[in-house]
């Protein structure tokens, strides 16, 4: 039977470093798929970050969720810091209204070889970067209402909403007729290949 992730932390925090390397190992591709889809060329060095900011913070996680939704958590952060640093005018940025494509102008489609996956890829990077973490944590990496809420730091009510209007906008940007499509197609399409 495989360790349980909590049981990797607990020896990792004891001094254990090959079970932080199995943990992080563990959950590395989920975090490659997770940038991917975001930013063409530093996918990796955030990818890198989020790593060390876990070991940094190995400590601090509290298990109030599972280690995968704190993973998230810290990518978050990394990503919108990551964003910041990309914004040209100097404006305070808001993810919930913002796009990737509007801070960033060569959006990381190169990798995806698949016509509909770009496709859906290029309508997810027209949302605002919370819409799209919502749509892409809840489908591609099976994130339910309340890993979500621990991710965006929301009440799950909110979670539910912000979820329901980022289905309904990328329904409309890819001029699909409902919104049980929209889901169907996200379903349906596999997470961005991480690899080069």
């Amino acid at each position: 039977m495989d360790t349980s992730d909590f049981e990797l932390l607990d020896r990792w925090r004891a001094g254990d470093k090959p079970a932080g390397q199995a943990l992080l190992a563990r959950h590395f591709d989920s975090l490659c798929g997770f940038f991917a889809s975001k930013t063409d060329r530093d996918a990796d060095d955030l990818v890198q970050r989020t790593l060390l900011a876990c070991v940094a913070a190995k400590h601090q996680f509290r298990k109030d969720a599972s280690f995968r939704t704190y993973l998230f958590t810290v990518a978050r952060h990394e990503l919108y810091h990551y964003l910041r640093t990309r914004q040209r005018d100097g404006e305070r940025l808001d993810f919930a209204i913002t796009s990737v494509a509007e801070i960033i102008t060569t959006p990381a489609t190169r990798m995806i070889k698949d016509a509909e996956k770009r496709r859906v890829v290029e309508a997810l990077q027209q949302l605002p970067v919370e819409q799209q973490m919502l749509l892409e944590l809840h489908y591609w990496h099976e994130l339910d209402i309340a890993a979500l809420s621990d991710v965006l730091e929301l009440e799950p009510g909110n979670t539910r909403v912000r979820l329901h209007r980022a289905r309904k906008k990328l329904r409309e940007i890819l001029e699909l007729p409902g919104e049980d499509e929209a889901a169907q197609v996200l379903e349906n399409t596999a997470k961005p290949d991480s690899s080069g």
